[in-house]
């Protein structure tokens, strides 16, 4: 039985740091010595080959041109390696992440992104665990099928489905959270893959396709107590404007002033396409109270459970492909790769 194959992509992050001994700084690791630095991955009877085409950046400096990248190579080697590890700075890791979750179209096989709070080349780095966790994850299969064929995010012994993640503490190496959906798998002594919320598609794998025309006239507005019309209005009104992830308060409520709902009204008119989320880490919108209806009556969008990563990245993908605002409002009334709860 021939072994499983793993395509390890590094976009940078602090999980490729390692100290140099001569002068005491953090240089990037080189991969392509990973059975050496590793050489416990030799037990899980993988074969990983190393995707260095990537220049590695900081997270920080993360725009969908990585994003774009990222599909293409996972599209040029789709057939030739049973899954993909993304090694990826964190901070921006749940962007990215969900992202490839919308772009990555007939996905049949498992992207796990993982990362780390403590740089590689530190002796107590989380970066160990969770890179090789990573690999076995995305080389598990069952019944000759991969056991995770979607996008997800390893992290301190739980893996998540990508979409329906935040990065929730800078500090803590359980750095990342899914409080709308349970974890796809927890991993202990061995790794329990909770079944019933693992996506599968009904078809045999086919090509893969990728979606990289991404609509990046969008723009993420909170609310605030003290938002003052005239900076409200600006926001809405940025030339070339396409799509607003409107983070509101508790379940989609937002101030009743009528230049508040009116200034979002005429912003739909104009062809904007406004989309209401929670700022809370949990719960969801569901426009029911008099300051959430209002939002509805001005024709914004109900985002359900989506986290803001998810939002605005459904949003630049759904407009990307869908210029037309019937046709977008249909896709984002819908899930489509799991990101909400219908």
């Amino acid at each position: 039985m021939a072994r499983a194959s793993v395509l390890l992509i590094y976009t940078g992050g602090t999980i490729g740091m390692k100290t140099d001994p001569a002068t005491g700084v953090l240089r990037p690791f080189d991969f392509n010595d990973i059975y050496t630095e590793f050489p416990a991955l030799r037990t899980l009877d993988v074969e990983i080959e190393i995707y260095d085409g990537i220049e590695p950046i900081d997270s920080s400096n993360v725009t969908p041109d990585l994003w774009v990248r990222l599909a293409e190579v996972i599209r040029d080697h789709y057939m030739r390696f049973d899954g993909f590890v993304v090694l990826h700075g964190t901070d921006t890791m749940s962007f990215t992440a969900s992202a490839l979750s919308f772009m990555l179209e007939n996905l049949a096989k498992p992207v796990v992104f993982t990362g780390s709070q403590i740089p590689i080349g530190v002796l107590r780095t989380d970066g160990r665990e969770n890179l090789i966790t990573a690999i076995e994850i995305a080389a598990a299969t069952h019944e000759g099928r991969p056991i995770v064929p979607e996008v997800t995010i390893y992290f301190q012994n739980k893996l998540f489905r990508a979409n329906r993640t935040t990065k929730r503490s800078a500090e803590q190496l359980n750095a990342f959270g899914s409080d709308n959906y349970p974890p796809l798998a927890d991993v202990g002594v061995t790794i329990h893959y909770n079944m019933p919320y693992i996506h599968r598609n009904d078809f045999d794998s086919p090509a893969l396709n990728i979606s990289t025309e991404l609509c990046r006239d969008v723009a993420i507005v909170k609310i605030f107590p003290g938002l003052t019309e005239p900076v409200f209005r600006a926001m809405l009104s940025i030339p070339r404007l396409k799509g607003v992830v409107l983070e509101t308060y508790g379940s989609g409520n937002a101030p009743t002033y009528a230049w508040f709902t009116r200034a979002v009204a005429e912003a739909v008119a104009r062809g904007v396409v406004v989309l209401n989320v929670t700022q809370c880490p949990g719960g969801g919108v569901a426009q029911l109270y008099e300051t959430g209806l209002a939002l509805q009556q001005a024709g914004a969008i109900g985002g359900g459970d989506m986290t803001t990563e998810a939002a605005v990245t459904k949003l630049m993908y759904v407009l990307g492909r869908n210029p037309d605002r019937k046709s977008a409002e249909k896709q984002l009334n819908n899930p489509i790769k799991g990101e909400f709860t219908k």
